[in-house]
This record gives structure tokens, C-alpha cells and sequence, in this order.
């Protein structure tokens, strides 16, 4: 199992990513568009996201309009959505499997539960990272497709904007963790195996010898009732008698 200082580093990484993926979702330049020329109210940049499409103006003016049915949208665009939205939730049950996977915690039970937990975790930051990875690398493509096949000029074509940059590093940073994560596999034959929970207490008492209570009890056993001793010793039982008075008792029934 991994050393809790990887671990911790594996769920910052992951942070990272859940954060990064969550805050590119919602950016709105998924794809840019500047324009060559500049007026009052021409506008100087044109920013398609997943949600909305923003223009804004060379006077300082910045406008958003959010996009139509997701129906109507291109299934590049549709995917992307969808895409990131599942690895932003998968990404934060992971971080939950992670915190609880984590050896610096003390919730998760056991060594080896929680290693199982870490394996689980790092399984769920891996797919966030692919769930993020497969959508935005299909849109970057048919931007790029886009760009080198229509007949527009350059100022009228979009090209990949920054917030597939935050998506990419924030995939990296998920997948990083997560592969992590994964080598916390307690494995099957070289671990040393777990002792069971009363072996540690059995250890004890045999290396620190029986308890006052036992050794109490054991003393009365020993010396017994001094009451029963003395009454043993004032009327003995004709089957303790000494072999001189058998003897006398055989002679007087002679005499008599």
C-alpha cells in the first residue's frame, strides 16, 4: 500500500481536476473568434461555450446569450455537455471514496478496507478523466476541422479557446490521481496478513501473566475455608484414622 504522503498528493491532484473540470464546464470561450477590425460597436472577440454564445465589444461591453434547445445543437456540442457533466459528478464520488481511502484518516475501517476503498476511488478519477478527455478532444477536432475547411476568412473562423486548455490539464491532473489511487491494491501474497482484533489483547495477558482478580480467586482456592479445616481436624472420618487406633479399636472388641 501506497505511503499516506502519495495519497495525500494523489487527492490534491484530484481536487485539482474535479475544480478545474467544474469551472471549464461553465467558461464560455470553448471556441474564440477575433475579429481583424474594430469600431465602436464592432465587435472584437466572439466566444462559443457549452451553455452560452458571448460577444464582446471594443467600447467594453460584454454580452451573453445562452444557446437553443440542446435538440438543435451539433452532437459534438451535445456530447461535450453531457461529458463533462458526468465526470464532474464521478470525479466528486471519487474525491468522497478517496477521503475515505486515505491512511491519514481514521473513518473507512480497516487497513485493508481501505485499501479496496483507494482502488475504488482511483477507479472513478480515471473514468472522470476519460469522461473529460473523449468529449472535449471531439470538439477541439471539429473546430479544428472547421477552421481549415471553410472557405471564411481568418478573422471570421474560430478557433480552440482556453478553456479546453483548463479541461485537458484538469483531465491530467484526474487521471494522475487516479492512477495513484490505484496502486493502493493491498495485493494477495506478499502483505503480511492482518491479526484478528482479540489476538492483540490475548498477547498481552499472556505476556503480562493472569490478572489481579485471577490470581485473587486462585489464592482462595488454594488456602480454602479455615472454619471447614478445623472442624475437618476436631472429628476426623473413621476412613482417616491412624493405623494405632484401628488397632486399639479392634482389641476392645476382642475384650468385649
Amino acid at each position: 500500500m501506497l505511503s499516506a504522503a502519495l495519497q495525500i498528493l494523489a487527492f490534491a491532484l484530484a481536487l485539482l481536476g474535479v475544480l478545474g473540470t467544474a469551472v471549464a464546464t461553465l467558461l464560455p470561450n470553448w471556441k474564440v473568434c477575433l475579429s481583424a477590425w474594430a469600431g465602436a460597436v464592432t465587435p472584437v472577440s466572439r466566444m462559443g461555450g457549452l451553455w452560452t454564445d458571448c460577444v464582446w465589444f471594443s467600447s467594453g461591453a460584454f454580452s451573453c446569450t445562452v444557446k437553443p434547445s440542446p435538440l438543435s445543437l451539433p452532437p459534438a456540442l451535445q456530447t461535450a455537455r453531457a461529458g463533462m457533466v458526468l465526470s464532474c459528478l464521478v470525479g466528486a464520488f471519487g474525491l468522497c471514496l478517496a477521503s475515505l481511502g486515505l491512511k491519514c484518516t481514521r473513518w473507512g475501517g480497516s487497513r485493508r478496507a481501505k485499501a479496496h476503498t483507494a482502488v475504488a476511488a482511483g477507479g472513478c478519477l480515471v473514468l472522470a478523466a476519460l469522461l473529460a478527455l473523449g468529449p472535449a478532444s471531439w470538439f477541439t477536432l471539429q473546430v479544428v476541422s472547421a477552421f481549415l475547411t471553410t472557405d471564411l476568412p481568418d478573422s471570421s473562423k474560430y478557433q480552440p479557446g482556453g478553456a479546453l486548455c483548463v479541461t485537458f490539464i484538469s483531465a491530467g491532473f484526474l487521471l494522475a490521481g487516479g492512477v495513484i489511487f490505484c496502486l493502493s491494491c493491498p495485493g494477495t501474497g506478499t502483505g503480511r496478513p492482518e491479526p484478528p482484533p482479540g489476538r492483540f489483547l490475548r498477547n498481552r495477558e499472556a505476556k503480562t501473566g493472569p490478572s489481579r482478580t485471577e490470581e485473587v480467586a486462585q489464592e482462595n482456592g488454594r488456602q480454602g475455608n479455615p472454619q471447614q479445616e478445623r472442624e475437618g481436624r476436631g472429628h476426623p472420618s473413621p476412613t482417616r484414622l491412624r493405623p494405632q487406633d484401628l488397632k486399639d479399636s479392634y482389641s476392645l472388641q476382642e475384650y468385649v
